[in-house]
């Protein structure tokens, strides 16, 4: 989980249970307002598509919608940061039949996710490494354990170093990134925190970069921007040769996907439940 939206859901509302039912309901109500507003008119927004199952809020829903227009491929997934496996955007993918690699940075966070996710790494659907993620090793480990696959999905959630990791991953070429953004920048402000390989998230608003440069970056890459998510912290970007305007919203910027920072509304995406990743069947 983003230690940014756990620290808001913590620190700023205490935890769902403290939220009063018509707050929730409120909360709830003003999501459908903006979905139903006429800049969402457009069956080829991907907003309208958002639920969660596993990821932090709409994610889960949006990624279901890309795959379910795009196809589906060879269904594997790479994720960077994926705290201790029970809330992230690659989790309800393995519920799918998926099949992919997580690195952690952090050894407590990413033994917690061997545990959870123990059966799915015994039958060998899931690897979990932990690594300290740096600009300068990272294409390095990813070369070497994806051995020159094909990756799906690369989601990334890092705190901090985001833009600068996503530059130096050239090994694999994902048909889907999904990246955190900035959201305090307006969409047409480019900025970038200061590289720092010993960055830690300081509970402030310094992290990442603005969904402008993100959009410059990976377009240079041959990537298109196809939307956000509510809450305005995830960017969603197709390889340009699946980004087709019949199926996807023109034009591919930030001006015209940017979402504003709307943490407030995280509790409505929240059950009221813990997660507990038990076995399960499909049939």
């Amino acid at each position: 989980m983003s230690s940014k939206l756990e620290n808001f859901l913590t620190s700023n509302v205490r935890t769902q249970k403290l939220v009063r039912a018509g707050e929730i309901a409120q909360l709830h109500s003003f999501r459908r307002t903006l979905l139903d507003s006429p800049r969402h008119a457009d069956e080829r927004r991907l907003v309208k598509s958002g639920y969660r199952v596993y990821s932090q809020a709409d994610e889960d829903g949006i990624l279901h919608e890309i795959f379910r227009r795009i196809g589906e491929g060879g269904r594997t997934f790479l994720e960077l940061g994926v705290g201790n496996g029970l809330e992230n955007n690659t989790l309800f993918l393995l519920v799918q039949d998926w099949s992919g690699i997580w690195i952690e940075g952090s050894d407590r966070k990413a033994a917690a996710a061997k545990k959870n996710l123990a059966a799915m790494v015994a039958d060998g659907r899931l690897k979990i490494e932990q690594h300290f993620i740096t600009a300068p090793t990272i294409d390095k480990k990813i070369a070497g354990l994806t051995a020159g696959r094909d990756v799906d999905l690369l989601s990334i959630d890092l705190d901090g170093n985001d833009y600068y990791v996503l530059d130096a991953i050239r090994s694999i070429s994902p048909r889907v990134i999904v990246a955190e953004y900035n959201s305090k920048f307006p969409a047409d402000i480019p900025w970038i925190i200061e590289y720092n390989e010993d960055h830690r998230w300081d509970s402030t608003d310094y992290f990442g970069a603005s969904l402008k440069s993100l959009e410059t970056l990976l377009a240079a890459r041959g990537y298109a921007l196809v939307g956000c998510n509510i809450l305005g912290t995830n960017a969603f970007f197709l390889r340009t040769d699946l980004a087709n305007e019949t199926r996807f919203c023109a034009p591919f910027t930030a001006e015209n996907h940017y979402e504003p920072s709307r943490y407030f509304l995280l509790p409505a995406f929240h059950a009221g439940y813990p997660v507990n990743f038990g076995p399960f069947r499909t049939k």
